[in-house]
């Protein structure tokens, strides 16, 4: 395994590239497949070192960054914006950038137009876009301009108001009869793999045989090709009641708070910053300034 410099003093392994051809064959191999969610350098950095498979620019942006009550406002010079970063940061991970709400659901030529900026301008390496059978034509036109699709059905946040809230999708028979019909029509018009999120695990299970492209979980059970988590949720970085399917890794809120706390108090009380945490001047220079403050002090007393 080779090394790649990140910047002064840090030396990181350098894994194989990941493409969406890694995780076609993960699926065939049965090999599970990782992906989180990332939005700035450093967090992304740290994913991709890692060993995650997949670094997804979510529209969850608008939530666990921006502080939105939900997806819908974040714009595309927002997600192009953290795209941006994200790609500076990763070098092994496969690059994905979540497409907005408004920016394919209008037109479709606005939809790969779009999609084309996330490659061109950002560098991302695939796009998401959420839905079903509806999806289709815009998928195969994306498709047509060499951008890989993710796929994304069940709950899908960008139809929100239209569910009634976030809701478990595929509960009953009809239900679980759209979703598989979905599925298949994505699988079907090409995309590299396909999100499930908040669906039955035994429906998850089914999809996930049913169809080529790996299935990606998210609240959708073990069955799944692979899972995703929205990064801020594994490290307790949010300010809602976790979802059930998450799972916490790390308490960075409390991290942050005590480091935060500890700095004002320091401070406040004066020990920081120390005599060692700070420069001096050197020492023929020190010898020439103050024999100028003892002239100053002269000057002041003979007033």
């Amino acid at each position: 395994m080779s090394l790649v410099s990140f910047g002064q003093g840090h030396m990181a392994p350098l894994r194989a590239k990941i493409t969406t051809l890694t995780i076609h064959e993960k699926k065939l191999r049965h090999e599970p497949i990782t992906c989180l969610t990332a939005y700035d350098y450093a967090t992304s950095r740290l994913v991709d070192e890692a060993g995650v498979d997949m670094v997804l620019v979510g529209d969850s942006l608008a939530q666990v960054v921006l502080g939105y009550d939900n997806t819908l406002p974040v714009t595309m010079e927002e997600m192009l914006h953290h795209t941006r970063a994200v790609r500076r940061a990763v070098r092994s991970s496969l690059v994905i950038a979540d497409m907005p709400f408004g920016s394919y659901h209008v037109d479709t030529t606005e939809g790969v137009r779009n999609a084309v900026r996330f490659v061109k301008d950002a560098g991302a390496e695939a796009v998401k876009l959420e839905g079903g059978v509806q999806r289709v034509d815009l998928i195969k036109r994306v498709l047509d301009a060499e951008i890989p699709v993710m796929g994304h059905i069940g709950l899908t946040p960008q139809s929100v108001h239209k569910m009634g809230g976030y809701k478990v999708q595929g509960k009953d028979l009809g239900g679980i009869e759209r979703l598989v019909k979905d599925a298949i029509a994505l699988d079907r018009a090409g995309v590299f793999a396909l999100v499930l999120e908040g669906v039955p695990r035994e429906v998850a299970a089914m999809i996930t045989q049913e169809i080529a492209a790996p299935t990606i979980g998210i609240g959708a059970g073990p069955e799944c090709d692979g899972q995703v988590l929205v990064f801020h949720d594994i490290v307790n970085l949010t300010f809602a009641p976790a979802a059930k399917f998450v799972r916490r890794y790390a308490d960075a809120a409390s991290l942050i708070s005590n480091a935060v706390h500890q700095f004002v108090s320091d401070v406040e009380s004066g020990s920081y910053p120390s005599d060692e945490e700070s420069y001096h001047l050197p020492k023929e220079t020190r010898a020439e300034f103050e024999a100028i403050l003892r002239r100053k002090q002269l000057k002041a007393y003979s007033r």
